[in-house]
């Protein structure tokens, strides 16, 4: 079997915030009425049926909606769970991409504790975030979010930051990058914010024409050169990661899509959390298990979907840097943003070339160091660009030689600590 990662939805598009952009919160209706809620049923049997399949990591990315809506006490059971079945089968990984505004000390413990990776939503500084990111009274929440961003820092919880980069913060780059900075998050993740309407019209929130081009060359004038060896963003690293290795570390950059499942509440899977929707559905976990899964034809075709390119995209050079794109940012058979990738990757290539380059002489020189008869491991040494140093307690660092991890990723051995930090040192 391929190897993949799970993206699990136990709350399913149930969320205290309302955000303005929010693409999963419409899914609610698909499930009916009421509250949705993953059972302790379709958690130990998706636990139980993952953990069986052979893998060098097993990443579970718990996500909604807003999935701390659960409770603590089950992601508790999840972890008791991957124990119980997951006690001869290498790394287990966790990760929860959250809002931040439910998180409190009980959440920090637990968090600390089970080593899970938490990312957090900031779009910006209070005037940027509360545009977008409301409570359902129309209050914005950014000061919910500081107060969980806290919650994770007291508790040491390793945690990143995704930023959603849509209408209202399109022209803020600087303002957004710097306060990231004043936060102190080096740990940084943009993503696009591309949606149509019915009619196939743009929808007032999204990204306008040209405007993620120009954000993330401003992002990267920012990043480099002066904090190419202290901020992490998920981006560049995989560019770095698809220059050095040949594999990029985000979905949206491969040749195919299938890199993971979705599962909802009820125990449905699907192939994308862009795409669910009935026709799409492959099963229920209750039912089949993920090699069954694999192998159907509708699951292959999904992941087909990327080929073939257009006649545009197989004469750019950018081609096996964007790979099209996306397919939900597809628009007439071509990616929306493709002449914004355009204008980004003829802006930065170069440079993204000199630092891997510069990657690549570097982890040589180091794997030759260690060669050397008598040759001690070294700590705190000068980190790779977009890599940080120091002291790594835990797993060796170099143990993982299993597929491309993206270095703000959960390292695959299961240490709890960011690929970077940890075995990608």
């Amino acid at each position: 079997m391929a190897n993949f990662s799970l993206l699990i939805k136990p709350a399913s598009g149930d969320c205290n915030l309302r955000c303005r952009y929010c693409f999963y919160l419409p899914k609610r209706e698909l499930f009916g009425p009421g509250a949705h809620r993953m059972s302790a049923e379709v958690l130990e049997t998706l636990t139980r049926k993952f953990l069986s399949v052979p893998m060098p990591v097993h990443t579970f990315g718990w996500q909604g909606g807003e999935p701390t809506l659960m409770g603590v006490e089950f992601y508790q059971q999840a972890v008791f769970f991957q124990r119980r079945y997951g006690a001869t089968c290498g790394p287990i990984a966790n990760s929860l991409q959250t809002n931040g505004t439910l998180l409190d000390a009980a959440w920090g413990r637990f968090l600390a504790q089970a080593q899970f990776l938490v990312g957090i939503s900031i779009d910006g500084p209070a005037e940027l975030h509360d545009i977008s990111r409301l409570h359902g009274d129309g209050r914005g929440s950014h000061a919910d979010v500081m107060r969980g961003l806290g919650v994770l820092r007291e508790h040491r919880v390793e945690h990143n930051v995704l930023t959603l980069v849509s209408h209202a913060n399109e022209d803020h780059a600087e303002t957004v990058y710097n306060y990231l900075g004043e936060l102190g998050v080096n740990y940084q993740q943009y993503i696009e914010c591309v949606e149509f309407g019915p009619d196939g019209q743009r929808q007032p929130f999204a990204l306008s024409p040209g405007k993620w081009g120009e954000f993330l060359c401003r992002i990267f004038d920012l990043w480099y050169p002066r904090d190419t060896r202290r901020v992490s963003i998920r981006l560049f690293d995989s560019i770095l990661s698809r220059l050095l290795t040949g594999a990029p570390t985000i979905c949206a950059m491969s040749g195919d899509c299938r890199n993971y499942f979705v599962i909802e509440h009820n125990g449905g899977v699907y192939p994308c959390d862009f795409q669910v929707r009935p026709e799409l559905l492959l099963g229920n976990i209750l039912t089949t298990d993920f090699s069954a899964l694999q192998q159907q034809e509708k699951y292959r075709c999904w992941g087909q979907q990327k080929n073939p390119h257009q006649a545009k995209c197989a004469a750019c050079r950018f081609l096996p840097l964007c790979m099209g794109d996306c397919p939900k940012n597809r628009h007439g058979g071509l990616s929306y943003l493709c002449e914004d990738w355009q204008v980004f990757y003829q802006h930065t290539i170069g440079r993204f070339e000199e630092l891997a380059a510069a990657l690549s002489a570097e982890q040589q020189a180091m794997a030759a160091a260690a060669q050397k008869p008598g040759a001690v491991p070294r700590t705190g040494q000068a980190a790779a660009p977009g890599a940080t140093s120091g002291a790594v307690a835990g797993p060796q660092p170099g143990a993982y030689s299993g597929p491309p991890v993206g270095r703000n990723d959960p390292c695959p051995c299961g240490s709890g600590k960011k690929y970077k930090k940890c075995c990608g040192k």
